[in-house]
């Protein structure tokens, strides 16, 4: 469990670093629906962007850690469910966002159990002993 906490970190590391990006670079453009929003949604948008490249670079930081701390995994997973949340609340507020928005807030509402669940397995692993711990771990 240790090891799919650390891939899993990372892979969400990378993922918030690359989505952010990508956002900071085309703007409205990278939200579906948000094309003609203007200047104040677009510099917005780029904003949030870099704001979750960084929150990819946490999730990085923490994947990188010996043993990866598990208050840290707990913290940016919370984030992350908060995200989902948000999103929630938009729907009963706004309505129905596209669909991709849609398969998003399931991802931010699915992923955070499984963070929480594997959050403590490095630590645990390495109270353990080294005989727990594969090596180049």
């Amino acid at each position: 469990m240790a090891k799919a906490l650390r891939a899993l970190a990372q892979l969400m590391g990378w993922s918030c670093v690359a989505i952010g990006v990508y956002h900071v670079i085309l703007g409205n453009a990278a939200i579906p629906g948000a094309g003609s929003a203007g200047a104040t949604v677009d510099s917005w948008g780029r904003f949030m962007g870099a704001s979750f490249a960084g929150y990819g670079l946490a999730w990085l930081w923490v994947a990188r850690q010996r043993p990866v701390p598990a208050r840290a995994v707990r913290w940016l997973a919370g984030v992350f469910l908060l995200g989902g949340v948000g999103r929630l609340i938009s729907l009963a507020v706004q309505g129905w966002p596209q669909w991709f928005q849609i398969a998003l807030a399931v991802i931010e509402l699915g992923l955070p159990p499984v963070f929480f669940w594997l959050a403590g397995a490095d630590e645990r692993a390495l109270r353990s002993g080294p005989e727990a711990v594969p090596a180049g771990q």
